[in-house]
């Protein structure tokens, strides 16, 4: 286990620092116990684990991937409530996986992650969190993710607004929205579950949209706690059905990515416009005018139906200010409010920039990012020896689960620090060249695709217009990818007396 060196010093050594205990960050720990290491410390800011799935709890926060991909292979949940699970059952099942591997008491909580500085001469990390205390270890594994961080636009004279102002992933369950006139800016993932729910509560629904999102019904369900209690006593039965539900995933990259087929997509989800909405110019307002896939492809078969209610207004004039007690549209009409909700998501490609990372020669991963983030697999940057990245820059995804993404880097990462853990290996840090090379690889076949040429302007970009964000493939092949750790990929430096 880690060591404390002093009260006196606030300082704790070992030989993996881990930040965020969120699928990567818990999957990691415990890919590290499974392999019979001990010696890490996981960094949770707050005061219990979970990340994304503990943060937001906004009112019919789910997930829009399959419960039965929305979790770790090895430790398959034959439980699940749902087809698609809600937000309270993915915290339980990320607490139920700490509890059975034993992670807990590896966890640091209230320790907030603020930066890192590789020291050569002791080939370690040097971690400063918050509070001053300083985490010194071998290697570095970020798990933050990048949907933690609130994402706040600048709207003239919201400073000066008098009621209630909150952003979807820090929900404020003490104000009671029932009866209130609402502004909901924002319409993406997280605004199409909620929306309907308070929609049944609130006076007045503002709903302000941007640019409106292409959106699919949501296949959600019970799960028959028939088909609970055969995955409970054959667990082999659950296994193929996770199987089969993977490659019909996969097929949806054809589905939405093909050129053709993209075509027939849109078609059936403007036929379901036309079914779930009753005014032609709100109908009209929630078409998208760019190919299906350039921005997230969002679920849900009650966020149109909600439009629908006399006490929904859709608003597509833009905010021009924000009042005392009202919202200003670009048309100059002004809408009395009580409470402004914010669903406008989260920085992405800029998730990192509050944060001093300092490699080799003091080399800062600003820098290192100027012309935009990059990751060898998404894992590693040369220049920062035995830093490793989980979900990191273009490992994204729009078709099928992240946490098989995960899965796959967090055994890479641990081929890495087995022998880092073990006393062979001093540093690895990747070759700029294979790195450079990967990144024109990718970004080669990202440059044309529809994320990139499909005519919107999505958090997949950065401020460039460039795509840092999603895998432009197939989830098998990143896998085969990353099945190994070519040492040829590193410069590696051998522990002394190895």
């Amino acid at each position: 286990m880690a060591q404390r060196q002093s009260k006196d010093q606030r300082s704790y050594r070992t030989s993996v620092v881990i930040v965020g205990t969120g699928f990567s960050g818990l999957g990691m720990a415990i890919k590290l116990k499974q392999a019979g290491i001990e010696d890490f410390i996981v960094l949770e800011k707050a005061a219990d684990l979970g990340g994304t799935w503990r943060d937001n709890t906004y009112p019919g926060c789910a997930c829009d991937v399959p419960s039965l991909m929305y979790s770790f292979s090895f430790e398959q949940n034959p439980n699940w409530s749902r087809m698609f699970a809600r937000q309270g059952e993915i915290s339980d099942y990320l607490q139920h996986c700490a509890d059975k591997y034993r992670v807990r008491d590896h966890i640091h909580y209230g320790v907030e992650f603020t930066g890192a500085e590789y020291d050569e001469a002791t080939q370690t990390w040097r971690v400063s969190t918050a509070d001053g205390t300083e985490y010194v270890g071998k290697a570095l594994v970020s798990g933050v993710g990048a949907l933690h961080i609130p994402s706040y636009p600048e709207l003239p004279g919201v400073q000066d607004f008098e009621g209630e102002v909150f952003h979807s992933a820090e929900w404020n369950h003490d104000f009671d929205l029932a009866g209130k006139r609402v502004a909901v800016i924002g319409t993406g993932a997280s605004a199409i579950q909620f929306v309907p729910q308070i929609a049944k509560k609130v006076a007045k629904l503002h709903l302000f949209q941007r640019t409106p999102p292409w959106i699919q019904p949501k296949p959600d369900r019970p799960v028959p706690e028939a088909l609970q209690r055969l995955f409970r006593r054959v667990p082999l039965v659950q296994r193929a059905a996770r199987a089969a539900l993977y490659w019909t995933l996969e097929a949806r990259y054809f589905a939405v990515f093909n050129k053709h087929l993209g075509k027939l997509s849109e078609h059936l989800s403007k036929r379901y416009i036309r079914k779930a909405v009753k005014d032609p110019e709100v109908r009209a307002a929630v078409t998208p005018d760019y190919s299906m896939g350039c921005k997230r492809i969002l679920l849900s078969s009650d966020y149109y139906p909600a439009l629908n209610r006399s006490n929904v207004d859709l608003v597509t004039s833009g905010v021009a200010e924000v009042r005392k007690n009202s919202v200003v549209t670009g048309d100059g009409q002004e809408h009395p409010v009580d409470a402004i909700i914010y669903g406008t998501g989260f920085h992405v490609t800029d998730a990192f920039d509050h944060l001093t990372i300092v490699g080799r020669d003091g080399r800062k991963l600003q820098d290192a990012w100027r012309n935009g983030m990059e990751a060898y697999l998404g894992v590693a940057v040369s220049g920062f020896p035995n830093l490793f990245f989980l979900l990191g820059p273009n490992t994204g995804l729009g078709h099928n689960s992240v946490v098989f993404m995960i899965e796959s880097q967090l055994n890479y990462v641990l081929s890495a620090l087995r022998g880092i853990c073990r006393g062979k290996v001093a540093q690895l840090d990747v070759r700029q060249s294979v790195q450079d090379d990967f990144n024109s690889e990718i970004q080669s076949e990202l440059g044309d695709a529809v994320w990139s040429a499909g005519g919107c302007r999505s958090w997949y970009l950065d401020e460039n217009g460039v795509n840092r964000t999603i895998w432009p493939g197939f989830t098998w092949k990143y896998w085969l990818r990353t099945r190994k750790l070519d040492p040829a990929d590193f410069e590696i430096t051998a522990a002394r007396g190895r």
